[in-house]
């Protein structure tokens, strides 16, 4: 007879291997604490709503400092982006493991899936990180359970390995299954969520990060719209639609110059760096080109209104 009821701190995602990792220890009877990473490339308001529709106690912790110094160095390299994802899965699993220690928790459990990710799940990169961590023998995978070495929960009883799943590999039939078993619908794609994955951010993400040590949420949050160019001592973020235009707003600080044409349609545009009336002059000759083009004739002509109405007026505000 089992007295203890075991208590797990989940890694968790809010995505379906997450969700089911949670179901398969519940099952058992295991009392769970559903925690989320913040930080300043994912959010967590799908893990959020998804807890809360499973009825999981959720916690969050930010680690957006710590994760953009890995992201700038990482011990263990990049994956196909500017992904750093071994060096960021050991980095949550030794905070994980702090709050297990110090709140007395059985153990931590992740929704990983052997094989499922090259780079970070294949078997040298689990054993890696659980060692690392200091988790060795107390971080159990539910989904891949009975493919690794039994964890102490196991050996004590305290979880039934023979109720966890064998799964590998990339194709989610089984979850699908599982997910069905359990009545899960509506759960999130397995690609959303960290920007760091996407090929596009990271690029403009590099070139920031090469041109400004030190930036933040916002300057993170600027490359999420709009064109990114280095332009001599300078970035540029120019927004391509209405939409780019609203996050280049609320995401502007009075470190940065806004550029914003007010009676012409064109991009907003924001600028990092160092620049003077010369700079300038160039920056907003090169906006024209993004601006709204008048048919004359057979030709298209730049709105050149744009140039002599705003241009000086631009450029003696941000030189103020």
């Amino acid at each position: 007879m089992r007295f203890h009821q075991p208590r797990i701190l989940l890694l968790f995602s809010g995505g379906l291997d997450s969700i089911l990792a949670a179901k398969l220890l519940e099952e058992q009877g295991v009392q769970i604490v559903a925690l989320f990473f913040k930080s300043y490339f994912f959010s967590s308001q799908i893990a959020k709503k998804m807890a809360t529709s499973l009825k999981l106690k959720f916690r969050e912790k930010d680690i957006s400092k710590s994760q953009l110094n890995i992201v700038k160095n990482p011990r263990y390299g990049y994956g196909n982006a500017l992904n750093p994802c071994i060096d960021c899965h050991l980095l949550m699993l030794k905070k994980a493991a702090q709050i297990m220690r110090k709140e007395k928790f059985d153990g931590v459990a992740t929704g990983e899936v052997l094989g499922e990710r090259p780079m970070s799940q294949n078997r040298q990169a689990l054993d890696l990180i659980e060692k690392e961590a200091g988790l060795k023998g107390l971080l159990i995978r539910p989904l891949s359970a009975r493919l690794l070495g039994a964890s102490e929960l196991e050996k004590s009883g305290l979880i039934n390995r023979a109720k966890l799943e064998g799964i590998s590999g990339r194709s989610r039939a089984r979850q699908f299954t599982l997910a069905e078993k359990y009545g899960i619908k509506n759960f999130p794609t397995p690609a959303g969520g960290c920007l760091l994955t996407n090929k596009e951010y990271g690029q403009k993400l590099k070139l920031l990060l090469d041109f400004q040590e030190k930036i933040g949420q916002k300057e993170i949050n600027l490359l999420k719209a709009g064109r990114v160019f280095k332009f001599k001592d300078n970035i540029l973020v120019i927004g391509r639609n209405a939409m780019d235009n609203k996050l280049l707003h609320k995401n502007f600080t009075q470190s940065m110059a806004l550029i914003d044409p007010k009676d012409v349609p064109g991009p907003t545009t924001i600028i990092l760096g160092r620049h003077n009336q010369k700079d300038l002059s160039e920056i907003l000759f090169k906006i024209t080109s993004y601006v709204k083009k008048e048919k004359i004739g057979n030709a298209e002509v730049l709105n050149f209104i744009y140039l002599k109405n705003y241009a000086q007026k631009i450029i003696n505000h941000i030189l103020d």
